[in-house]
């Protein structure tokens, strides 16, 4: 009944759903959150305002540690459409749409089958970490992009043989790597270039490998790779050279593992390692080995990175396990089996090797619980060439219906998984009521702060009493759960897969509505913006905003003030900590002597606090806004 789908329409039903999830409502709502997501936009307004695409700043202070890829989409976005909400997450969105129909189109080639091709692009569309995490203007989206790209070239080389492969794909996998780079650093490399390795290793062993590299145009790729990352990289260096007398490494003599006893030197003001340094040593190496400075991050526990996979490609984790068995591993027990697999087989050997390769590199350094996104593309490959199989099955009725009766299972498992979901979201629902209209949500929480290092950690807050002010998401998210899950296995256990798996994308799509409602009825908490909403009438140029913190807890007051000259008081750490020991950082760090004298100077101050952390202020601080757990409290009354 799917031979009416072609690669047009397709694309139709990916961009109507892109246009619908990505593009509309997801664009103007919630406001910027603080921390990276309102940083980041920071980043970009500064780079118009600064007209310098080379150096980035955040508060008029070198922010080092990124590459700009990002950035620079943003702030074209930004010098088209003016600065704002939505034209900060419009390059993101598109980049994310570029990556679904790019995965509809590998999948269809790969596969042979455009539902096939349908199934990938829907499925990654409609995975719950993708999503997710486009709601924060963070790159890994983008990686993702440029890594499928980068397989994808390889891949058409293969697809045409042995022998000496055609320039395009590999000039195409080159610009993808240096691409890659310029979005991430050098996992940009290490990433597709591995993939390549290992895939090629598993065929054609050591000998073989070095055979096939030479006929994939090295040296046109090379020049090409380089041409297009180098720039930038030269510049950035030349742009921001070490300043002084800076200490290196050094290590205590004393540990027997290479990487421990290391320790870095701190910087000073005038002190300071160069960018190249920082951003491939310290950035790099460092981050990589757990020595970085200022150590002032997290790292997710193993298990949980682990587990985070099925939870970011929810619900079509489910299937994940039967696609990623159907790769040959079998044929990996000798040589000679490796070298006879046919097409679709390395195929998908090489989808297996991309999705997991990412899980393992990660799995042996620091890490976020984003970090797993660059493998969900190659996932979605695999889980959309079985659910076409089992379709095809189904509608052929081959027998024995061995996927057929593999999907009835998993659809067990997901309306078991559904309905306790479900249940536990109706539980909250007659459970709790709507709070009154001037409530603030963060009165309800239960505050974990030990749980903020991950990216939503504050929702790990909510409690019962606070959960009233989510009935409508909860409800939706009953009828989703519920009620695709129920679809799904209905339509299975009726031998009709293909309709069970839109059911799943139609419940998998309300699920996700319902997420971007809680996003945004949680945004006070995550988000300054109504503050600095409140405060902008008032301000005048000589005023002085101020966060009593480290700048990334408001970094919302910047973007949406407009302000790259904000002071932080008792917050010198995090990503403003190492460009400002370069000699023509701002003065904007306040010690407590300092803010003492300026809250009883003639200059207004407008502070933004946690009223929990507010020290003892040398005179009275009057109130100016409140919400969402913070406040900003000034010097002077009124409209002074």
């Amino acid at each position: 009944m799917f031979e009416a789908s072609t690669p047009r329409r397709n694309r139709l039903m990916l961009a109507a759903l892109w246009f619908f999830l990505y593009a509309s409502f997801a664009l103007l709502s919630p406001p910027l959150l603080d921390d990276a997501d309102s940083v980041h936009a920071e980043v970009a307004r500064e780079m118009i305002q600064r007209h310098d695409p080379v150096t980035l700043y955040a508060n008029g202070i070198r922010y080092l540690e990124k590459a700009p890829v990002l950035y620079w989409s943003m702030a074209a976005s930004m010098r088209v459409f003016g600065v704002g909400t939505a034209q900060a997450r419009l390059p993101l969105a598109i980049f994310a749409l570029l990556l679904f129909l790019l995965t509809e189109n590998f999948a269809r080639q790969a596969f042979g089958s455009a539902r096939a091709g349908l199934y990938a692009g829907v499925s990654l569309m409609l995975s719950f970490g993708l999503f997710i995490f486009t709601r924060i203007l963070i790159p890994d989206a983008i990686v993702c992009l440029w890594l499928t790209a980068a397989v994808f070239c390889f891949w058409l080389t293969e697809r045409h043989g042995e022998g000496h492969a055609p320039v395009l794909p590999c000039l195409g996998f080159a610009a993808a790597c240096a691409m890659n780079v310029l979005t991430k650093g050098l996992i940009g490399l290490v990433f597709p270039a591995g993939t390549v390795a290992l895939y090629l290793l598993t065929t054609r062993g050591f000998k073989g490998t070095l055979q096939r590299i030479a006929q994939l145009n090295p040296l046109f790729a090379v020049l090409a790779f380089f041409a297009i990352a180098a720039p930038w990289h030269i510049l950035a260096g030349q742009a921001n050279p070490t300043e002084g007398h800076p200490v290196g490494l050094t290590h205590t003599g004393h540990a027997w593992i290479f990487w421990k006893g290391w320790q870095v030197g701190s910087p000073a003001v005038g002190s300071v390692h160069g960018w190249t340094w920082f951003y491939f040593m310290n950035e790099h190496l460092l981050r990589y080995l757990n020595l970085r400075v200022p150590r002032d991050y997290d790292t997710v526990p193993l298990l949980l990175f682990w587990g985070l996979v099925l939870v970011w490609m929810m619900p079509w984790s489910a299937f994940l396990f039967e696609a990623v068995a159907a790769a040959p591993w079998r044929a990996l027990r000798s040589r000679a089996e490796a070298t006879q697999l046919n097409g679709e087989s390395r195929t998908l050997l090489l989808f297996s090797i991309a999705g997991l390769l990412p899980i393992v590199f990660f799995s042996f350094s620091t890490r976020q619980e984003y970090y797993v996104l660059p493998s969900l593309p190659f996932f979605a490959l695999l889980v959309a060439r079985w659910l076409d199989r089992e379709a095809i099955e189904a509608e052929t009725m081959t027998v024995p219906p061995v996927l057929t009766r593999a999907g009835q299972r998993i659809s067990v498992l997901l309306l078991i998984g559904g309905t306790v979901a479900s249940l536990a979201c109706v539980f909250f629902l007659m459970h709790t009521q709507v709070p009154p209209p001037n409530v603030d949500l963060a009165t309800l929480l239960q505050q974990n702060p030990g749980d903020y290092a991950l990216s939503f950690g504050h929702f790990l807050d909510l409690n019962g009493p606070a959960m009233g002010a989510f009935r409508r998401p909860l409800t939706f998210t009953v009828v989703a759960l519920f009620g695709g899950t129920v679809a799904s296995w209905w339509l299975r256990r009726s031998f009709r897969p293909h309709e069970a798996n839109i059911a799943l994308a139609a419940g998998t799509l309300l699920f996700l509505v319902a997420a971007h409602m809680g996003l945004t009825i949680f945004a006070p908490v995550l988000s300054s913006q109504k503050l600095a909403r409140a405060i902008a009438p008032l301000i005048k140029p000589n005023n002085m905003i101020c966060i009593n913190d480290e700048y990334e807890a408001g970094s919302t007051l910047g973007f949406y003030l407009k302000r790259n000259d904000i002071h932080i008081w008792h917050g010198h750490s995090a990503n403003l900590w190492y460009g400002s020991f370069f000699n023509d950082a701002p003065d904007i760090f306040e010690t407590d002597l300092s803010m003492r004298e300026r809250w009883l100077g003639p200059q207004r101050i407008f502070l933004w606090t946690d009223p929990a952390k507010l020290p003892a202020l040398p005179s009275k601080a009057y109130v100016i806004a409140e919400g969402g757990g913070k406040e900003i409290i000034s010097n002077k009354a009124g409209d002074y």
